[in-house]
């Protein structure tokens, strides 16, 4: 889409007003709204916005050391749109929005998380491949005030649970195709209140949009149904935790020939597929902290928790950190279970990439399968790595793989690595003023 074509679509739908938006470090939604007639402006000159919201922990409170704040005077990042980003949002009055990136003194800003998934994008189309996936995410339902959850029992997939509120689900099956996130299932989960919305795949970087624009849409229509959608990793200490399953598949550059499948393989699948998982179970322990990146989100790594607990991988296997589907030429794709609902969605994008390509670039060698439950030691084959469910150790974890973080970036890992620091921080705080609230008062409302 050009900005002419934007421009066209603000006038024939009568559009007052455009949000120019973008995701922080955390997968928060933020943005400034423009009226309409000050997007050409706006569009094509920069829109000025604070830099330093890339050093805001999910309830704005400053994370020191990103190099945004007061080393750079507290200053403005100038950001611009991407035109592809435009839609109209049909759950607000006459009110369109585009995705922003920010540049700083002329450059883009590089731990910026869409710049970041773009940049491994990029070097995967550079091995002549392309990336179609989804985030599967998983959410709870409360009520807004209260946070009493939506249904008070664990009947997963009850037609009667699955329809408690169709005027809340019919409105996001029917609104967000319109937002461009293709609704595909609607169902609960096993948490009391917790729902699986699903939407189809899409290549490049749109998916991690996608992800973006479904996570901050179905917060908003909650909130206007008087509901609060909580993608909060681990909500409920006592219950079973979100997920966002990254589901995807490896197309050639064109994304016209899946490269996945070989039916000459006795278990269907490429060597290009067998290299790619090795690469990402190879990096399962560094890229866990990417997958899952709050201190809330990594609790989620145990045994028998339904998040994988090890560098596993197997067919149709919901315990380990790679589940396989072969489904043939066009529908095999691989399940990346490490990620969480709360996670940034481009940034769990960007992790498996990054791991992804090593293991095509040195042709890596996969381990063997699980067959069985990969919580069983007896079912994993020797020297399976564990992933790391502290903090600490994840980050350290991400810190000593160089291969992950050359991927990503020195100026992105300074911003993260203090992120984490900063958490830890507020986690050793909390403790010793014995708040066993402060998970919640910190991701709760806003992830």
């Amino acid at each position: 889409m050009s900005i002419a074509q934007v421009l066209k679509c603000i006038e024939d739908n009568s559009i007052d007003l455009i949000r120019f938006e973008q995701t922080d470090m955390y997968g928060i939604a933020r943005s400034k709204t423009i009226p309409a007639r000050h997007f050409r402006k706006k569009a094509t000159e920069g829109l000025n916005f604070f830099l330093g919201h890339l050093s805001y922990d999910p309830m704005a409170g400053f994370i020191q050391g990103t190099g945004y704040l007061e080393e750079i005077g507290y200053g403005d990042a100038v950001c611009f749109p991407d035109f592809n980003t435009f839609v109209i949002l049909p759950w607000c009055d006459r009110t369109g929005r585009i995705l922003i990136e920010p540049t700083f003194r002329g450059e883009q800003v590089a731990s910026h998380p869409r710049v970041v998934a773009r940049r491994q994008l990029d070097r995967l189309k550079n091995l002549g491949l392309s990336l179609l996936s989804a985030h599967e995410y998983e959410f709870y339902l409360v009520h807004r005030g209260t946070k009493k959850r939506v249904n008070n029992d664990h009947n997963i997939r009850s037609t009667l649970r699955n329809n408690e509120d169709m005027k809340f689900t019919n409105q996001i099956a029917r609104d967000l195709p319109q937002v461009g996130v293709d609704i595909e299932c609607l169902e609960t989960e096993y948490g009391l209140g917790q729902l699986e919305i699903s939407y189809l795949p899409a290549f490049g970087i749109r998916a991690g949009d996608n992800a973006h624009t479904y996570k901050a849409s179905i917060k908003e229509i909650a909130r206007q149904h008087n509901y609060e959608a909580i993608f909060m990793s681990k909500p409920f200490p006592d219950d079973v935790g979100n997920a966002s399953h990254f589901c995807h598949s490896l197309w050639d550059a064109e994304e016209k020939v899946p490269v996945l499948y070989d039916p000459n393989d006795p278990n269907g699948l490429s060597e290009t597929a067998k290299h790619w998982m090795a690469g990402i179970l190879a990096h399962a322990p560094a890229i866990g902290v990417l997958m899952a990146p709050t201190v809330n989100c990594v609790s989620r790594y145990q045994l028998n928790s339904w998040a994988p607990y090890n560098a596993t991988w197997g067919y149709d296997n919901r315990s380990c950190f790679l589940r396989v589907k072969v489904n043939g030429s066009k529908n095999t794709y691989i399940e990346n279970r490490a990620g969480a609902s709360g996670s940034n969605p481009y940034l769990s994008l960007a992790a498996t990439v990054a791991a992804g390509i090593d293991g095509i670039e040195r042709k890596l060698s996969l381990p063997k399968e699980v067959t069985g439950s990969a919580y069983d030691e007896k079912e994993i084959p020797p020297g399976t790595a564990l992933i790391p469910n502290t903090m600490k150790e994840a980050l350290k974890a991400f810190l000593d793989d160089k291969v992950i973080t050359d991927a990503l970036g020195e100026e992105f890992v300074r911003v993260f690595r203090v992120a984490k620091e900063h958490e830890m921080k507020l986690q050793e705080e909390a403790i010793s003023k014995g708040n066993t609230n402060w998970e919640q008062e910190l991701y709760f409302d806003y992830m």
